[in-house]
């Protein structure tokens, strides 16, 4: 592969065009020639395609990366993918079409051909030249074993153009080492982006050709770029740049992070599937870069009383000065008595939702007053139950009484029998609709239960419901409240304030480096957590009494004014 790679390097514009050496071994290892499970891709017709054209006087025209497309696959910056034409790619490479030739079911080898390269104007480092050496054994070895995670996979974003690995003689793979100058000029050339990245990913292969070779392609690593990065995250040069191998392979077998949430959980457990599997060192790429941009500052928001008005909105002056704050690099995080779909309906009006937002099913989130955690990918990290025995006694009480009593299970609301209290609770909280199960023991043996929520007026919370299940819960459970109009029933010891710090050791943030703001009594444990803690001035006097400050009201945007004051 040394002369595509020496295409490569000619085609930058520059006088003084650097050449490639070249470490090459074909390494045989056995694969089972059989075709592999399809896999199911969502191809988007929106994707955009790029022909780079070169000078028709200009030596590198030959070049087989001549409308090559590729992609950047840096840190968590926007990464757009730039294919080029396939058509036009064929053409310039001047392949005849030929049959794939049919796998056989017998065992036969399968000739993986790695070419590790290192560009001129890098240093001679001996640690640099041991790496490749030692990526002519791991490269192989990682490819056979990619190749086979993709059997009888069940990806839903995975490009399938290649997937039938046993219909091929041989796999030809290029590492190229460089520096941070050479791959920028990459990046500025392809992806007009000027900066260094630490990868790059360039796709060869173009399934209509039929051809007996998978060209996979080449991953150009800035050994600089990695270098820097072994250092921040605390592992060796040989660590990092076996995890960059890792993450641009995966994009070369049809990966891409970039597209959707769900891609990017899906790239990002195989990246963690491969480096255990292997023995290797380190995070995967997307898990290190997340880290890195929640080590700098994470901003706790409570959405009850506090990013939500009296009216239940959010209104527009908030949600812009969140999404400044996204914009400047802060990590805002909802801590909330809410499930995770009342927060995902309440701040979808305002674009607040998804991968530019503050919440998603792919977020992390502290819900239902601590009792549901999620971590990085939306991954559910902590879940505490009610006593069962418990549940029935307020059930019975709930059906005797006639109060309506809600059942909060995940995703999932549960009650008794309906009651206008009840529909409020969907219609103006944003809740999820509550499902009517008449049977005690029935809705009991439906789900498990996190939280109870007992709807009455305020007075009959105030006079009755409240000094009635303070003392019948003793050490079974707790009492908070947030609303005037609801009581709300949960584990004992537990709190928002726990789920945040849980949350925080997840993704290995300080206490110091978070600002919570909050208005209820729920909130307390958590402002106190906070290295600040800011209360609303709606709040209630338990949670103002333990703030660092109290500011505005949720009806003069009090979470905007907190950020413009002490975030940014």
């Amino acid at each position: 592969m040394l002369p595509r790679l020496s295409s490569v390097l000619r085609a930058l514009p520059s006088s003084t065009a650097p050449m490639a050496r070249i470490i090459s071994r074909a390494t045989p290892l056995p694969v089972t020639r059989t075709s592999y499970a399809a896999i199911s891709f969502l191809n988007s017709p929106s994707i955009s395609y790029k022909t780079h054209r070169l000078d028709a006087s200009s030596p590198s025209n030959s070049s087989p990366l001549f409308g090559r497309g590729f992609r950047v696959l840096c840190r968590r910056e926007v990464e757009s993918v730039v294919r080029s034409s396939r058509k036009v790619f064929a053409e310039q490479r001047g392949y005849r079409k030929a049959r794939r030739r049919v796998a056989k079911s017998k065992q036969k080898e399968l000739e993986l051909n790695v070419s590790i390269c290192i560009e001129d104007e890098l240093p001679d480092d001996p640690e640099v030249l041991n790496i490749a050496e030692m990526l002519r054994l791991n490269a192989p070895t990682l490819m056979k074993l990619a190749f086979d995670s993709l059997k009888d996979s069940t990806y839903k974003t995975r490009d399938t153009a290649v997937e039938d690995v046993g219909g091929f003689e041989s796999i030809e793979l290029s590492i190229l080492f460089c520096n941070n100058e050479f791959i920028r000029k990459l990046n500025k050339e392809w992806r007009d982006e000027d900066h260094a990245t630490d990868v790059l990913s360039m796709s060869q292969h173009v399934p209509e050709l039929k051809l007996p070779i998978l060209m996979l392609g080449d991953i150009v690593i800035s050994v600089e770029t990695a270098a820097r990065q072994a250092e921040e995250r605390g592992h060796s040069l040989l660590d990092e740049i076996r995890i960059l191998m890792v993450h641009g392979l995966l994009h070369l077998l049809g990966f891409d992070h970039e597209i959707s949430e769900e891609a990017e959980a899906e790239m990002e457990k195989n990246e963690e599937f491969l480096l255990q599997s292997l023995g290797w060192k380190g995070k995967g790429l997307i898990q290190s870069a997340y880290d890195s941009e929640t080590n700098t500052n994470i901003q706790v928001e409570n959405s009850d009383g506090t990013l939500l008005n009296s009216q239940s909105q959010i209104s527009l002056t908030t949600a812009k000065a969140l999404k400044e704050a996204l914009s400047r690099g802060l990590k805002v995080v909802v801590a909330t008595g809410k499930t995770r779909p009342a927060v995902i309906s309440a701040l979808k009006k305002v674009d607040l939702v998804g991968r530019d937002g503050i919440i998603s099913e792919f977020a992390p989130g502290v819900f239902i007053q601590g009792l549901l955690v999620h971590g990085r990918q939306g991954r559910e990290i902590f879940r505490r139950n009610l006593d069962r025995d418990f549940c029935r006694e307020a059930y019975q009480y709930s059906w005797e009484h006639k109060v309506p009593l809600i059942a909060f299970s995940g995703d999932r609301c549960l009650t008794l029998f309906d009651h206008p209290l009840v529909d409020s609770l969907h219609t103006t909280y944003h809740e999820p609709k509550a499902e009517i199960i008449p049977a005690i023991e029935d809705l009991l043996a439906t789900v498990d239960i996190q939280k109870l929520i007992f709807l009455d007026t305020a007075e009959g919370v105030a006079t009755t419901i409240r000094p009635y299940w303070s003392e019948a819960t003793k050490d079974r459970a707790n009492v908070v409240q947030a609303i005037p109009d609801m009581l709300e029933i949960v584990p004992p010891g537990t709190s928002k304030g726990s789920g945040v710090k849980m949350l925080l050791d997840h993704l290995g943030v300080s206490t110091k480096e978070i600002m919570a703001i909050g208005d209820g009594e729920n909130d307390v444990e958590m402002l106190e957590l906070a290295s600040l803690g800011i209360a609303l001035s709606n709040g209630s006097e338990k949670a103002k009494a333990v703030a660092n400050v109290i500011g505005a009201s949720n009806d003069e945007d009090g979470v905007a004014d907190a950020i413009y004051r002490y975030a940014f």
